[in-house]
């Protein structure tokens, strides 16, 4: 499975949720939470179990819902997503996740209600940040997702380009999902006017280690899937790398050159990581 871009989409729009599919991100998720306004809930969620039911609706990506954060109106959701009649829902994303027992919790409920999936769990809080290790840690945990704007208003601090003030979350993040080995996803690059801006931003949430980015409008997907697609040089670097790393193994060999450079168990790391990447995202030959 990929996660290179991840689509937002509001509950309460079936006709864009029907759609969505077709901007050709890897995951569609479809929201209760924010997107929402709040007397709009109860439609939201009708919305989503109606297009989720619907046996026309089976798209070749990744479908997920974001709850919502509080109990009962979690509650809600997961009772509307239980009265879908075999709904296609493959995660659900979990909204200001700050310790593992809330993934425990909506574990939980999930499966009392025959629902078995993974949970994305949303860092978006200091408390969050601090307990990633742990949220990583936890079985049902499939991804963990940055969001740099809520954790910015948590702690008080101020939204910069250049993001210096939630450079160490975001690290933490993606180094805790990386010691558990689940999906690291980044945050959300607001404006979806600034093509060069999301590449610029896309690119080095790729250098930090991240495996996916949010996208809040169809026209970030191709450049966000475009970035984290390795670049046929590289793939053809690391093909190489793990080629010779074959024959050095046959040969008894510990150390080997590729094209002048000493390869070691770090570059070795990084070509399999570029490799499967590449597998990934379907673009080996």
């Amino acid at each position: 499975m990929v996660r290179r871009s991840l689509l937002f989409t509001p509950g309460d729009r079936p006709e864009m949720m029907r759609k969505a599919p077709g901007a050709g991100s890897d995951v569609v998720v479809f929201d209760l939470e924010d997107a929402v306004a709040p007397r709009r809930k109860g439609e939201a969620r009708e919305a989503v179990r109606s297009v989720l039911s619907d046996p026309d609706f089976d798209p070749d990506c990744e479908v997920c819902v974001r709850v919502n954060a509080d109990s009962p109106a979690v509650r809600d959701d997961l009772d509307e997503l239980r009265a879908a009649d075999s709904p296609r829902l493959d995660a659900v994303m979990l909204p200001k996740t700050e310790s593992a027992d809330d993934v425990r919790d909506l574990s939980v409920k999930l499966e009392s209600r025959g629902v078995q999936v993974p949970v994305l769990a949303l860092i978006e809080s200091a408390r969050g940040v601090l307990a990633a290790d742990e949220i990583a840690a936890e079985p049902e945990t499939d991804a963990l997702i940055f969001g740099a704007e809520d954790l910015a208003a948590d702690i008080g601090a101020t939204r910069t380009d250049e993001g210096v003030e939630v450079s160490y979350a975001r690290q933490r993040v993606v180094i805790a999902a990386a010691a558990h080995e689940c999906d690291a996803i980044d945050t959300v690059y607001t404006d979806f006017d600034d093509e060069d801006g999301l590449i610029e931003e896309t690119e080095f949430a790729v250098q930090l280690g991240y495996d996916g980015k949010l996208a809040i409008h169809p026209a970030q997907v191709e450049p966000i899937n475009e970035a984290f697609t390795p670049d046929p040089d590289d793939l053809e670097w690391a093909e190489a790398v793990l080629e010779g790393k074959r024959e050095a193994d046959a040969e008894g060999r510990g150390v080997f050159q590729v094209d002048g450079e000493m390869i070691d168990a770090p570059l070795i790391a990084q070509a399999e990581r570029i490799v499967r990447r590449a597998e990934a995202a379907g673009s080996l030959n």
